[in-house]
């Protein structure tokens, strides 16, 4: 994802000198191909995300169009009052990436996981939450946002993730994309949890259980229209995502179920656990002891039906 990142930067700030990449000290050996081609539109802050993001406020206010770039939740976290007031409630364009969300950093510890972002980003006005599945996806995002006049984050994952489409996508900011029908239940994945969702409803499949799959790769605008056809077609919702279970995913398709009195879905979400992760190991080792894995969405998914 990150590689398909910077390879759509790259093409964008070809045809757009407005463009401007701004990070904090990291991203190295993954940014040396922009800066190359394009020194000028590059500003390294040095290990300082909330001066980072100011920056990028000042020149997005100057008529650029910005992005931010860091790991984990260090463009989150570390300068949340600078991106509420001097981005959010300035409406301007800049658009934060964090690559490696969720627990992509596992071994490193809890303070460099990103679980609790799509919560915290969903609740700042005028931001715009995207998630993608997969490089493709990640590709098309990029370039969504940065024809987008307001302030956008985009939420990556590191490196070698499965691409899951295998053909050209119809990819709009706010429309979920779906990757197969079913009238048994929906699977409503965000993030890189779409590629275990995609690979668990072809094993239901094999069970007599037709999924449909949604990649609900915008979680705001959240597309309120799938929502709804999933509840009244399929009668059963799972949501999947790599995120603490409250903010995230889960809670959003949980909003449009509670505020549509004919929706009565069976409803389920899967998710990390409501806590720190404290245990220490791959992100495959941790995504199956948070029930992520493949087998662990089937297990969930036969209970709930």
């Amino acid at each position: 994802m990150r590689n398909a990142f910077f390879q759509a930067l790259i093409e964008l700030t070809r045809a757009d000198k407005r463009i401007f990449l701004v990070v904090a000290d990291l991203g190295f050996q993954a940014v040396e191909p922009f800066v190359e081609e394009f020194p000028d539109n590059f500003v390294n802050v040095g290990i300082a995300e909330q001066n980072m993001t100011g920056v990028a406020a000042g020149m997005a206010m100057s008529g650029k169009i910005v992005f931010t770039y860091s790991i984990g939740n260090f463009p989150i976290m570390r300068c949340m009052e600078q991106l509420r007031n001097d981005v959010c409630y300035h409406n301007i364009n800049v658009n934060v990436v964090s690559v490696g969300a969720g627990l992509a950093y596992g071994s490193m510890g809890a303070t460099h996981h990103c679980t609790e972002d799509l919560a915290i980003m969903r609740a700042l006005p005028n931001m715009t939450v995207v998630a993608p599945g997969d490089s493709i996806e990640v590709g098309m995002a990029t370039r969504a946002i940065a024809q987008n006049p307001g302030p956008c984050y985009l939420r990556i994952a590191k490196t070698g993730e499965p691409i899951v489409h295998k053909s050209d996508i119809d990819f709009r900011l706010g429309k979920a994309i779906m990757l197969q029908d079913g009238s048994d239940l929906t699977l409503i994945s965000t993030g890189e949890m779409l590629y275990n969702t995609v690979k668990s409803a072809e094993q239901l499949a094999k069970k007599s259980i037709q999924a449909r799959v949604l990649s609900m790769h915008t979680l705001k605008p959240l597309d309120i229209g799938a929502v709804v056809a999933a509840a009244q077609d399929t009668g059963t919702i799972i949501t999947v995502e790599e995120h603490n279970p409250t903010g995230g995913l889960g809670s959003a398709v949980a909003e449009v179920i509670a505020e549509h009195d004919d929706l009565r879905p069976k409803f389920k979400r899967l998710a990390l656990k409501q806590q720190f992760c404290c245990d220490v190991g791959s992100q495959d080792y941790l995504r199956n002891i948070n029930g992520l894995s493949i087998e662990g969405i089937i297990n969930s998914v036969i209970s709930v039906m």
